[in-house]
């Protein structure tokens, strides 16, 4: 394909080289191409100006922008993560309307696609990254930009029932049409955005799979997002976690990492483990739950209730089970390098990924993914997280049945270790076969095909 893979996000990368998967791909592939990436400074300014400032990338450009006070709030701490992030999160009873927050979400958004205009060419490929930027094709359109622009929802989609209680629920097929290609994470996500498709008059199924939505025809495919487990692997092999936690030679490992938010079901994973200890008979190996929370949009009152009852429900059981050599449950409120993450995870016997709702969820993947496969730890994973949808062969469980997971805990350190290799083995070839390269590459393939029939369409 010829052409510049322009792409935009909330936020360009901008603490030095690139670290992580997504991030990673999304630079080798703009690095090639010689593209561009459009987001947000990280600068908040009182009269932010209307043009884009260039940071120089390893052979692309970053295009970034800044927010004035109003938008950080209306915008950003506002209508995408204090609506549309609950929205999307099956808790439509936490979405924080406050008037005005949707005109400085969508004003966002048509400036951004005002400033970008200037400067697309006819056959760029634009790739736009989340929720914050959902109307952002649909104000490209306005500005007469005609070149193919696809989108990637991270997070889940919506519910038809949850997505009725978004005032600006009409806006949304408009929105999602006016993309030509509309990926989601999961089979399940791809349901739910056809049934909403489904209740509306003038939308059509056509029969190659695409939707057709008055003047617009586009598609809304799963692509499951993966991680660099290969990179991931090796810096497990590196680090040693178990020397860095500090745990005995007979003591067992449990891990959680989440960031701090009220869809990754942290409260509840914590009684489990709670009851877990309740039924520890005497002369059993202890167990400690390491869980590491950092802190996300604290700005925001959902996430510091969580944090308070996190920290009340950790006070209290640690109160009642500790002893003067083991405290059961280790709660770091602050990020922990990925590097450092991937020596944790190899050191832990189990993880513990119990999301309420999720997207996809890599922490699973990542766990497997730095595992030893000659002594693998058991996963256990939340049927409501994506990535259950390939990672089968993990512990499943309902995160709001606090004895299911207890349950699934005793059975994870009872499990044989041919269980646990067998286990692993599928786990590891799902997750090392389907990396973020071939998401990247998949992805992309998609919307070059979605190209070539618009100019093949075009020429007849």
């Amino acid at each position: 394909m010829t052409g510049r893979l322009v792409v935009v996000s909330n936020r360009v990368p901008s603490d030095g080289p690139p670290a992580g998967g997504l991030v990673v791909a999304l630079h080798d592939c703009l690095r090639d191409s010689g593209g561009v990436w459009f987001g947000t400074s990280g600068q908040i300014t009182e009269d932010a100006p209307d043009r884009l400032a260039t940071v120089e990338g390893d052979g692309y450009t970053m295009r970034t922008f800044d927010l004035t006070p109003q938008e950080q709030t209306g915008y950003y701490l506002g209508y995408a993560n204090s609506v549309l992030w609950p929205l999307c999160h099956r808790r439509a009873d936490l979405m924080d309307l406050h008037a005005g927050d949707y005109d400085t979400y969508i004003g966002v958004n048509r400036r951004l696609a005002k400033m970008m205009a200037a400067e697309l060419r006819a056959d760029d490929r634009i790739w736009i990254h989340d929720y914050h930027f959902l109307p952002l094709a649909a104000c490209l359109r306005a500005e007469g930009v005609t070149a193919t622009i696809g989108y990637f929802h991270h997070i889940p989609f919506p519910s038809t029932h949850d997505l009725m209680a978004l005032p600006e629920r009409d806006l949304v097929p408009g929105w999602m049409a006016a993309f030509d290609l509309f990926g989601l994470q999961t089979q399940r996500d791809v349901a739910a955005a056809l049934e909403m498709f489904r209740s509306l008059n003038g939308a059509e199924q056509l029969r190659d799979g695409s939707i057709k939505l008055r003047d617009r025809r586009f598609q809304v495919r799963s692509f499951p997002i993966g991680i660099d487990a290969h990179a991931f692997a090796r810096d497990a092999v590196e680090a040693d976690g178990r020397s860095r936690v500090n745990v005995s030679p007979d003591e067992r490992l449990v891990i959680g990492v989440d960031r701090l938010d009220y869809s990754k079901g942290l409260d509840n994973r914590l009684r489990a483990f709670g009851q877990f200890l309740e039924k520890r008979v005497e002369d059993a190996p202890k167990a400690s739950l390491l869980q590491i929370a950092p802190p996300t949009r604290e700005d925001v009152p959902a996430y510091a209730r969580i944090r308070d009852e996190l920290e009340r429900v950790t006070g209290a059981l640690n109160g009642k089970h500790s002893d003067l050599d083991w405290t059961p449950i280790r709660y770091i409120h602050r990020a922990v390098p990925r590097e450092v993450l991937a020596g944790l995870y190899r050191a832990a016997d189990v993880g513990l990924v119990t999301p309420f709702c999720d997207g996809m969820n890599l922490v699973a993947k990542e766990y497997v993914a730095a595992q030893n496969p000659d002594n693998p730890g058991v996963l256990i994973l939340s049927q409501f997280a994506g990535a259950v949808e390939q990672m089968p062969a993990a512990l499943i469980v309902n995160p709001y049945d606090i004895g299911e997971m207890a349950a699934a805990l005793h059975q994870a350190f009872a499990m044989p270790l041919e269980e646990r290799r067998e286990r692993h083995e599928i786990l590891a070839r799902g997750v090392f076969r389907n990396d973020v390269a071939k998401w990247t590459q998949t992805y992309l393939d998609a919307m070059a095909r979605i190209t070539r029939a618009a100019q093949e369409l075009a020429e007849s």
